[in-house]
């Protein structure tokens, strides 16, 4: 089965993945949300999680199913962004309408490169306002306003996204839950990428470029495994959040020089804060006060 996001999406693409007979859950331009529009608004829809809801809706005469998804929080970020970029451009327009109406900017060249620069710094809301520069009596004027039909639009389709797939499933929810893998393999590779930093690689001798590999894949199975171990105990924290607040957790040692001319060297483990503590709790792990130093010298010598 193919999963892939809808930027590689082409009806070449599905074509060619029907004429082999593949099966594909892919995702499709949001453009092609106006299509199911009623969809949108009617009911019939599934609650799969707390915050997401999902709807098949299958075409007449077509061999393929679509479904309909929306997120709660997904709405929420788009309609916090979609509010500061309109905040934005109604803010850039009425300024520069208010400098050509003055007279401080008259050169009708000028005025068509700002509105350009305008609506090409937010093009997603750009749409909603139409803007042209108008001469009247040999006066120029910027003319603009907010289309509030392709507003509503907007904020109907605020967190929602479209399935396409040509497998057979017995619900929408199903399907959903099969496209999970692509966010499952796009999570996998920014962890490999960022938190253990398998890239960029500076070996030049193949033997040393697949040990960096294994070494960044176990570290990848340490960090799944700690994920597991957060999520059997309905934690919130993330892998990432919980590796942030321990890294301070610190093996010291502490060197006593006596009188004779010989040291005391005593290996002690920084006590960790009460938040720190909470986590360690809720992994089951608890710090030893000091190490045994003869044998972490030989653990660390095997390691190397």
């Amino acid at each position: 089965m193919w999963v892939f996001d809808r930027g590689i999406v082409s009806e070449e693409n599905l074509a060619a993945l029907r004429q082999r007979g593949g099966q594909y859950l892919v995702g499709t331009p949001r453009s092609k949300l106006k299509q199911f529009e009623a969809e949108l608004l009617g009911e019939g829809w599934e609650r799969v999680r707390d915050d997401v809801e999902v709807k098949r809706v299958a075409l007449p005469g077509g061999e393929e199913t679509y479904v309909l998804c929306r997120t709660t929080a997904r709405r929420e970020k788009e309609k916090a962004m979609r509010r500061r970029f309109s905040t934005r451009i109604e803010k850039a327009l009425g300024q520069l309408a208010q400098r050509v109406a003055s007279g401080k900017l008259k050169d009708r060249g000028k005025i068509a490169r700002r509105l350009g620069r305008i609506e090409a710094r937010d093009p997603s809301v750009a749409d909603l306002y139409p803007m042209q520069l108008v001469e009247t009596e040999g006066r120029l004027r910027v003319d603009w306003q907010m289309r509030p039909e392709r507003r509503t639009w907007q904020e109907t389709r605020q967190g929602a996204y479209l399935l396409r797939t040509n497998l057979p499933a017995d619900s929408a929810a199903e399907l959903w839950t099969k496209s999970m893998q692509l966010r499952e393999a796009e999570a996998a590779f920014r962890t490999l990428k960022s938190a253990l930093s398998i890239r960029p690689l500076f070996h030049q001798l193949e033997p040393r470029v697949k040990a960096h590999i294994l070494v960044a894949f176990l570290g990848y199975a340490l960090w799944v495994t700690l994920k597991h171990l957060l999520q059997r105990e309905q934690s919130r924290l993330t892998p990432a959040r919980v590796l942030a607040l321990l890294a301070t957790v610190q093996s010291a040692d502490i060197v006593l020089p006596t009188t004779d001319g010989r040291e005391i060297r005593l290996r002690r483990v920084t006590t960790p804060s009460p938040e720190q503590s909470a986590v360690l709790e809720l992994l089951g792990i608890t710090l030893p006060q000091h190490f045994d130093l003869n044998f972490e010298c030989s653990v660390t010598s095997a390691t190397a």
